[in-house]
């Protein structure tokens, strides 16, 4: 389903997150441009919208400034805002409980739409490196930058012989941020494992930039886990319309966004998977 930008559509909520604003790799003007596509009636920031990681004074365009702006207009016309801080923009963090009306800052957030419970936050609280090795970390998001500033030029000059663009800095951060299948699957069963345990219907999280819509269940629940992409290399956002979360895909050449209604395979754990599982790790330790 494609959605023209003619008029703004109206959304009952929306979620975005790392758009990484103040990098090389940010997609600003498309974000900018989705942004003013649609009017919210709430606005969900989940992490890493401005990467005070490589922020540098000289390096802040004016397209990146403008998505800044018009936040503060989407204000200013009745959107109500959360800003949930990530591990990019930790500094955030320190300004946690602030309540201006329409505009929050939180560590996470508990949404409730049309009775079912959203449970909403970045996820870098689940990543070991972040926790045990961020210097490493830190140290690894500079090369993806230095990688982002590279892939720019490589995809110059395929679009210059007529070739398609690849994602070197994507396929990279696959490998080295738990992008491969094994890891995120990991990922998304411990939060999901949490999630069902509180009751909730949904959870999402950003922070490893993997768009998707996938029902989890354990012998205890069931919960739908979301991950709401990126504006670096998928320029992705979730919405809620209609009873449920979409993940939309804002396509440049269109001025729009297309929708996939892909909702990927139940991930199941039986009582006895989750019994072999726990009985190899004891034998491990």
């Amino acid at each position: 389903m494609t959605t023209k930008s003619s008029s703004k559509r109206p959304v009952r909520a929306v979620v975005i997150s790392d758009a990484h604003l103040g990098t090389y790799g940010s997609k600003a003007e498309q974000l900018h441009a989705y942004l003013k596509s649609i009017r919210p009636q709430t606005l969900v920031l989940n992490g890493d919208i401005i990467d005070a990681w490589r922020f540098s004074p000289g390096y802040f365009p004016a397209a990146h400034l403008k998505v800044v702006r018009y936040l503060f207009k989407m204000l200013e016309e009745g959107t109500e805002i959360i800003y949930i801080p990530g591990n990019h923009d930790e500094i955030a963090r320190r300004f946690t409980g602030i309540d201006f009306g329409r505009f929050k800052i939180d560590n996470k957030l508990l949404l409730t739409l049309d009775g079912r419970s959203t449970w909403i936050f970045h996820g870098d609280v689940f990543d070991v490196v972040m926790h045990h090795s961020k210097w490493l970390a830190k140290m690894g998001s500079v090369g993806y930058g230095i990688l982002t500033g590279i892939n720019r030029m490589v995809n110059a000059i395929l679009v210059f012989f007529g070739r398609k663009k690849i994602s070197l800095a994507g396929k990279i951060k696959d490998k080295v941020k738990g992008g491969n299948k094994e890891t995120v699957t990991k990922f998304e069963a411990m939060v999901a494992r949490l999630a069902i345990r509180k009751g909730y219907h949904y959870v999402i999280c950003g922070h490893i930039h993997r768009p998707v819509k996938k029902r989890i269940m354990t012998p205890i629940g069931i919960v739908t886990y979301l991950n709401s992409g990126d504006w670096v290399d998928n320029m992705t956002a979730l919405e809620f319309e209609a009873g449920d979360w979409h993940l939309k895909h804002w396509d440049a050449s269109m001025l729009g966004v297309v929708e996939d209604s892909t909702v990927e395979e139940i991930v199941s754990e039986t009582t006895e998977e989750i019994f072999l599982r726990a009985f190899k790790e004891i034998l491990k330790s």
